[in-house]
């Protein structure tokens, strides 16, 4: 793994990440659309206009994820609120539903494709560049209002 703000294998772009660094974002986000083009949209389509309620809005979840991610190809670092969300909810489900299950010995067969599914979060975390996201995301200081924005808010009501 090579650090984001590694310039010595290629120079890096002005916010600090470097070019191979956002390669491999394009690779992963174009490893995300591709793949739920290929699993999720034919199924998704398939059961159209009238998937059962709970499996309509997961399908559609992924399916617009998966426009969102091929966005992600053209614009890594404005899109990774995605892959976070991806990393988040990936090891949280690994967390708290599979190890647990694991743990007891009650992981079925259907729980354990879906923690193989998971884990290639790993993929996602090694990707990331957590410098970026520290800067950004941790450290920057929150966005305020503009005085303009605030008086138009107060005089609304």
């Amino acid at each position: 793994m090579t650090s984001d703000t590694d310039t010595t294998a290629s120079p890096a772009a002005p916010d600090g990440v470097s070019r191979t660094r956002l390669i491999v974002l394009r690779v992963i986000y174009a490893l995300i659309a591709l793949g739920l083009a290929l699993f999720v949209w034919p199924a998704f389509l398939a059961r159209l206009p009238a998937p059962a309620h709970y499996h309509g809005i997961v399908m559609t979840m992924l399916a617009a994820f998966s426009i969102l991610c091929a966005l992600g190809i053209r614009y890594p670092l404005q899109m990774l609120p995605l892959l976070l969300w991806e990393l988040l909810w990936k090891t949280m489900w690994l967390l708290l539903v599979a190890l647990p299950r694991w743990m007891a010995g009650t992981m079925d067969a259907a729980t354990m494709q879906s923690a193989i599914d998971c884990a290639t979060v790993v993929l996602v975390l090694a990707a990331m560049p957590w410098g970026h996201v520290l800067r950004n995301y941790v450290r920057k200081p929150p966005e305020r209002a503009s005085p303009g924005a605030a008086a138009a808010a107060e005089a609304r009501g």
